[in-house]
């Protein structure tokens, strides 16, 4: 394996898509085929204790297939894109010296964007005394107050950024803060940046309705294995609402009813509607994205041709697989 990635351009492949759309089969197929290793890109799958909520593949799922970056963290710890970065490019080494190909597989386009092109995190962080500022805002006003601060200077981002996403609402409004430039500006520069892989990026997609179905299954399909109990645990571990882990979907909801904030009934609406909108924003960011490939679910089933051999293909074509 030579060093100097720029130059040989180490291989990549990003399997991604809206949440429920059939990405883990698929990329354990696609993992088998071309001797690949999966990195996980999922925000909560990182997590030990925390399986149902974030349909986490099991070990018969794997199929022997080789997954990084799950189970992690405790639910405790904090995990943020630096964080990941970090520790996909620490799994994607590994993948490298045993020969094999790195694929990262997940549906949190930022994660994915930081590793493919290599966006540097660097900055002086010192200073956090804005994002006190804005923490105690968002505590005293409400999170939509807060939202709506980053609605007057940024609009685009909140294309992308969820109001009950804190964090990342906090981190958009300091940006623009600290630098006088939006966070989507930003972001659309980074969009810029070359990649050191050789890669091909595939979006997993279908039409909206058989998403949205799926979703609802799925969604009912966690509770009925035991979502409620899950969290429960969780919260007789210590896990509270401002915690990284317990703002994921069906964890921040399934805590409120359990707090007595909302029944279960207004909890599972909220989820299920909730992951339909998240699904949305997924698919309006990987639209923006560069050099990605669609994989169209129903177009590879008229056409007669499995997503899998489709995919093979293009791999042949960039010359990722031989």
């Amino acid at each position: 394996m030579a060093s100097n990635k720029q130059e040989t351009g180490q291989t990549l492949v990003i399997l991604t898509g809206p949440t429920a759309v059939g990405k883990t089969a698929l990329s354990i197929a696609l993992a088998k085929a071309i001797g690949g290793e999966i990195v996980s890109a999922d925000s909560m799958q990182v997590y030990r204790h925390m399986d149902i909520g974030s349909a986490k593949i099991t070990t018969e799922e794997m199929a022997g297939v080789p997954h990084h970056l799950i189970d992690v963290l405790e639910p405790t710890e904090a995990f943020n894109v630096v964080i990941f970065q970090k520790l996909a490019k620490e799994a994607m080494a590994g993948i490298y010296e045993r020969g094999h190909i790195p694929i990262l597989v997940g549906g949190t386009g930022f994660y994915i964007q930081a590793v493919l092109y290599d966006i540097d995190f660097t900055e002086n962080d010192e200073d956090t005394s804005l994002r006190r500022k804005l923490e105690a805002f968002a505590e005293r006003e409400g999170v939509e107050a807060l939202y709506e601060r980053l609605k007057a200077v940024d609009p685009a981002a909140c294309e992308s950024i969820h109001a009950h996403n804190v964090k990342r609402v906090i981190r958009a409004l300091e940006f623009y803060e600290k630098t006088g430039q939006p966070i989507s500006a930003h972001n659309e520069v980074q969009r810029q940046n070359v990649s050191p892989y050789r890669f091909a990026y595939f979006v997993l997609n279908d039409r909206r309705e058989e998403i949205y179905s799926r979703i609802e299954l799925r969604v009912e399909q966690m509770v009925a294995a035991g979502l409620v109990e899950e969290v429960q645990r969780l919260k007789e571990m210590g896990c509270t609402k401002d915690m990284v882990s317990m703002q994921g979907l069906g964890y921040k909801e399934i805590l409120r009813y359990l707090e007595g904030e909302l029944t279960l009934e207004e909890a599972i609406y909220l989820i299920k509607r909730d992951t339909r909108h998240f699904a949305k924003r997924q698919l309006t960011w990987f639209r923006r994205e560069k050099e990605v490939i669609w994989v169209e679910k129903p177009q590879v089933d008229q056409a007669g041709q499995n997503a899998l051999d489709r995919m093979q293909e293009i791999l042949h074509e960039k010359a990722i697989i031989l």
